[in-house]
């Protein structure tokens, strides 16, 4: 048992990065080359950076080490397809799916084309009518309007027979995604998609607008476009890969790194009216705030109703009309909060009242009554809570259909791919999977998963880690590495932000409960080294409040923050405590 009470009812393992002769060695020579201190030096290594070049090209990406994307798949006959129906004046259709990451490609994609070409439309399933990605319906709407080549952004890895039916009413489909493919792939015209087996891209983890970016940076090539002409769209490339949590490393980091460049400086009016409306206008904005205040908004409208009103936004021009509908897709995010806050309490509930759950490596939920648009994100609270991969699944159309989602270092992917007999259709990749089945296969299907999970899943992946990257003093903690440590964002997926830990700490006597159920603590902290006085906030751990008032040390990690009310102020954010002597009594 844990010894202050937290959701997860476990104790939070902390996992050091081990250190030996060499890799201090390596620390020693590149401070030295670089001039950073040793601190920094270290956190550079634990990314894989050795070299001052490599150091180098890490703190300042350059749009110029993009990719050349013709070394991706079938990209010269995208390319070519596409010119073609620019050529014989077609219709084109930019076609995506409904969560932020399928928006914003579809939104990149068609801006892009739209500058260029005016006989285009885009068009957004309806997630309860027809379900996620290629539709048949969607397919038939082409069809009535004239459209000869659809442009499928963020899916269409799977849609054999969708894309196949598309190809007998004469419509050519190309494919931008970025979900793990079958065996069998679909009858598309060009197949854009970094994880296809015989990939030759040197980068994997493209977000699907990323993928649609690199198709239309191949287009500016191919037609002797300027490459600046994109560079205002890369504020959407952003959006999605903090989003869609891919990882913030090679080619992402510098999408990444330029598309927070343009959020801040010079973000679409869509984008604009969203930011103004999460009160985030005036303050430089970082990934974060794209994880916790603007994807959740765009997401709700494809959660609650059509996904295409956030596209519809993130197109328009006009600033009065994008702060309506950004008022209006606000509104929609607090229903969506209002219904995800009950389905999660249900859901606990229900995992309270299962027998030997506590013993279960994984956990599958089921109710008809649940809302389809909420599941997704159910499914992640329980999967954080419960340290299990999980799936909940509600019922659409007579089948069981749901999300499931992973804890870190398990491929849920492949989990539910043992189990592709049972399903009627599943997609994804390593940590998110949606997946639909006949209720009668319900039964066999959890008793499959949960027995893979079981077989493959190691101990460590089921516990709360937090991985410290170094150990320091107060002493250590200034103004010069707070902004040091700026320049190692944007983080995410394997470039966190660091993780430090300092030992033997005390209250300086100020120390406080706050919040609105009195559930933080806001810290005065000193430690046995030096006389610094460091402010810090612990959210969601009061219960540790008696131990720090007693006067005894404690150990503490956090990371290192920039009060968002005081520039230039350090605070930490402080991840967990325990007893110096680690007797795990309070």
């Amino acid at each position: 048992m844990q010894f202050f009470e937290k959701d997860s009812q476990q104790q939070v393992k902390w996992n050091y990065i081990q250190t030996s002769p060499e890799r201090e060695a390596a620390v020693k020579e590149l401070s030295e080359k670089i001039g950073m201190s040793p601190v920094l030096a270290g956190l550079l290594i634990n990314r894989g950076i050795k070299t001052e070049s490599a150091a180098k090209r890490f703190f300042r990406p350059m749009l110029n080490e993009l990719i050349d994307p013709f070394l991706m798949n079938d990209m010269d006959v995208a390319v070519d397809r596409l010119n073609d129906a620019i050529g014989r004046k077609e219709r084109i259709m930019v076609y995506g799916d409904y969560d932020v990451d399928g928006c914003t490609a579809v939104t990149l994609v068609y801006k892009f084309i739209l500058q260029f070409y005016s006989n285009i439309e885009y068009y957004i399933p309806d997630r309860y009518e027809e379900g996620y990605g290629v539709s048949l319906k969607g397919i038939d709407y082409a069809k009535e309007h004239d459209v000869k080549l659809i442009i499928v952004l963020d899916c269409g890895i799977k849609a054999t027979k969708e894309i196949a039916y598309a190809k007998s009413l004469g419509i050519d489909f190309i494919i931008c995604d970025h979900h793990e493919p079958d065996d069998e792939m679909p009858p598309a015209v060009a197949i854009l998609n970094p994880k296809r087996d015989d990939s030759t891209y040197p980068f994997r983890h493209l977000s699907g607008c990323g993928v649609g970016f690199k198709f239309m940076q191949a287009f500016t090539k191919n037609n002797g476009i300027p490459f600046s002409r994109l560079i205002p769209l890369l504020d959407l490339c952003v959006v999605s890969i903090a989003a869609d949590i891919v990882p913030v490393s090679g080619e992402n980091r510098i999408l990444a790194f330029h598309g927070l460049k343009q959020l801040n400086q010079n973000p679409s009016v869509g984008l604009k009216a969203i930011i103004e409306i999460c009160g985030l206008s005036n303050r430089e904005l970082t990934m974060n705030d794209i994880v916790f205040k603007l994807g959740p908004r765009i997401n709700a409208s494809g959660r609650m109703q059509n996904g295409k009103e956030a596209v519809d936004l993130l197109v328009e021009k006009d600033i009065t009309k994008a702060l309506c509908a950004a008022t209006h897709i606000n509104e929609y995010n607090e229903q969506r909060k209002d219904i995800d806050k009950q389905m999660t309490e249900e859901a606990n509930q229900i995992v309270a009242k299962l027998e030997n759950q506590q013993h279960q490596a994984s956990i599958v939920l089921y109710d008809e009554n649940w809302k389809k648009g909420v599941i997704g994100i159910v499914a992640s609270r329980l999967t954080e809570i419960y340290i299990r991969p999980t799936v909940v699944l509600t019922i659409i159309d007579g089948m069981a259909t749901g999300s499931a989602r992973s804890v870190a270092g398990f491929d849920i992917y492949n989990a539910i791919k043992s189990c592709r007999d049972l399903l009627e259709n599943f997609g994804g990749h390593t940590y998110a999977v949606g997946l639909s089945m006949k209720v009668e296969n319900l039964k066999e299907f959890k008793k499959r998963f949960q027995d893979y999970v079981s077989e493959h899943i190691l101990p460590e992946q089921t516990q709360a880690i937090l991985d410290v990257e170094e150990v320091i003093d107060f002493k250590d903690i200034n103004k010069k590495l707070l902004n040091d440590l700026k320049k190692f964002a944007p983080h995410g997926p394997f470039n966190t932000k660091p993780i430090f830990c300092t030992r033997n700490v005390y209250d300086y006597g100020t120390s406080k409960v706050v919040g609105k159920h009195q559930e933080h603590i806001k810290l005065e902290l000193v430690d046995s080294k030096s006389s610094n006085v460091m402010n810090g906030i612990a959210f969601g751990q009061s219960a540790a409040a008696r131990y720090i008032k007693s006067k005894r040390s404690f150990d503490i990690v956090y990371t290192i923050e920039e009060n968002i009310y005081k520039r230039g102020e350090i605070q930490l954010q402080i991840e967990d405590i325990k007893p110096s002597d680690d007797d795990g009594q309070i």
